[in-house]
């Protein structure tokens, strides 16, 4: 069963949480919780897991993820106080950046790098992977994707996967680490991450769907980083786009062949992201216009 928490009376009550625990097998039950500060505090949570409950979100996309992969008590360990006892009250949560801030003070703070498609399916998990595969042979860098298991599907074991609910408590736990890349997908929370690169797939199609959707899409990018990516635009065809949808490009990514280990264009890209150690002991290639005979 999937149960919207707002459909219940009196739902920041934890005891009407807990009369409906007795009544129903909630192992059966994925629980959609709302964005209150009350239901979204730790001794809530905690007294969710103390019932049993242990599938619940704040994302309804992760609710198809909680289908086939329901979690089990050591996926929710992380928010059971075992010392909870009382009555519920509202209990600000620190924000991640607090959190990670204080356990890594001693030194340069984690890059949280979110990877957000503008466009459907602009190819966010594809080239989180590709960045995570290139960063890699500089940087100390690990990748994670939000209420999917798309990442399965590129036969490598070190990316992994958590929920929108538990990406912050995975942040903290992951800050030791100099970069994360979130694959944000279409509605990943962008406020757990410090940036965020924004991609548009530059096809007819999937401009005009975005615009159908929303008129004011282009004017809520101001001043993001738009990344074109998949993108088969020159340099004409970029500025026009510019003129036309009233934004600046921070970069054009064509489409890449992601069996191969590095991309040249790649560098280029997160060198101008402040990745400067994948510049470094790099071959000069004599001027070559396009560097055919290698």
């Amino acid at each position: 069963m999937i149960l919207d928490i707002t459909a219940i009376k009196d739902y920041q009550n934890i005891s009407t949480i807990q009369s409906l625990s007795v009544n129903m097998d909630m192992s059966k039950v994925i629980l959609l919780l709302d964005d209150s500060e009350i239901v979204n505090s730790p001794r809530y949570l905690s007294q969710l897991v103390s019932m049993g409950i242990y599938n619940f979100t704040r994302n309804i996309d992760a609710v198809r993820f909680l289908i086939d992969n329901p979690n089990t008590y050591k996926d929710v360990a992380q928010y059971h106080q075992l010392n909870d006892v009382g009555v519920v009250e509202s209990v600000p949560v620190k924000s991640v950046m607090d959190s990670r801030e204080e356990k890594i003070s001693s030194r340069p703070p984690t890059r949280i790098i979110g990877i957000k498609n503008v466009t459907e399916h602009a190819g966010s998990t594809t080239l989180t992977y590709l960045l995570k595969k290139q960063l890699s042979m500089k940087y100390d860098v690990i990748a994670v994707e939000i209420d999917s298991n798309d990442f399965s599907y590129l036969n490598d074991k070190t990316l992994l996967h958590t929920t929108s609910l538990d990406l912050n408590s995975y942040l903290v736990k992951e800050a030791h680490h100099e970069v994360i890349l979130v694959d944000l997908k279409n509605d990943g929370p962008v406020s757990s991450c410090n940036e965020v690169i924004y991609l548009i797939e530059p096809g007819l199609i999937k401009l005009n769907k975005l615009i159908r959707n929303d008129r004011r899409a282009f004017e809520k990018l101001k001043d993001k980083k738009i990344i074109l990516n998949r993108s088969v635009l020159n340099e004409q065809d970029i500025r026009d786009f510019e003129y036309e949808s009233r934004s600046k490009i921070y970069f054009n990514i064509p489409y890449l062949d992601d069996k191969l280990d590095r991309h040249p264009v790649l560098d280029e890209f997160l060198i101008k992201m402040g990745f400067v150690r994948l510049d470094e002991g790099k071959e000069e290639k004599g001027g070559k216009l396009f560097n055919i005979f290698k």
